[in-house]
C-alpha cells in the first residue's frame, strides 16, 4: 500500500467513524436528564420509546459489526426466525422491567467502542459478505464492510430523528433548535 493510499484509507475510516459518532451523540442526547420511567414511556401513538430505540440501535450495530467480522453466519435468515426470535426483536424496542436508562446507555457505549475498534483494525473496507436472506435485501446481494458501516450510520441517524420526536413529545426538549 502506498503512503497516499494509506492516507486515503485512514481519512475514509476517520470520516466514517466521525459521522457515526455524531449520530450516536444525537441519539444519546435525546435521553439527557430522563428518568428510567420517561425513557420507557411511549409519548406518541406508536410503540416506540427513547430507551427502546437506543436498545434497538445497540442490537442493530452489534449484529452488523458481527456481520463485518464473521460474515453471513453471524446473522439469521429472516425465513428461519422463530416466534421467540420475533419476540426478542420486539423487546429490543422497549424498556423491560428491571432495565435502566444508565444500563441501556452503558451497553450502547460498549457496542460502539467495539465497532470503532473493529473499523480501526480492518485491513480492507472492501471485504464483502453475502447478505442474509430477508425480504428487504436483494437476493444474492453482498455488502462490503464500507457499505455495512454506511448502513449502521443511516440506521443510527434515522433512529436519532425518531428519538428526537419522542423526546419533544415527552417534555418539549429538542436535540437542536
Amino acid at each position: 500500500m502506498t503512503e497516499t493510499t494509506h492516507n486515503t484509507a485512514t481519512a475514509e475510516r476517520s470520516d466514517l467513524l466521525e459521522t457515526l459518532a455524531k449520530h450516536r451523540h444525537f441519539l444519546r442526547f435525546t435521553a439527557r436528564d430522563l428518568t428510567d420511567e420517561q425513557a420507557g414511556q411511549r409519548s406518541t401513538a406508536g410503540e416506540l420509546c427513547i430507551g427502546g430505540l437506543i436498545k434497538h440501535v445497540t442490537s442493530v450495530e452489534r449484529s452488523w459489526a458481527d456481520f463485518i467480522e464473521h460474515g453471513t453466519s453471524a446473522m439469521s435468515d429472516f425465513d428461519s426466525m422463530t416466534e421467540a426470535d420475533f419476540a426478542k426483536r420486539a423487546d429490543d424496542f422497549r424498556m423491560l422491567p428491571g432495565e435502566t436508562l444508565a444500563g441501556v446507555l452503558a451497553e450502547y457505549e460498549k457496542v460502539a467502542q467495539r465497532t470503532d475498534d473493529l473499523v480501526a483494525a480492518l485491513t480492507d473496507l472492501n471485504v464483502s459478505h453475502p447478505l442474509p436472506k430477508a425480504p428487504w435485501f436483494e437476493p444474492g446481494a453482498s455488502w462490503s464492510a464500507r457499505r455495512t458501516l454506511l448502513h449502521i450510520i443511516a440506521e443510527t441517524a434515522q433512529h436519532a430523528g425518531h428519538a428526537d420526536i419522542l423526546r419533544e413529545s415527552l417534555d418539549g426538549a429538542k436535540s437542536m433548535g
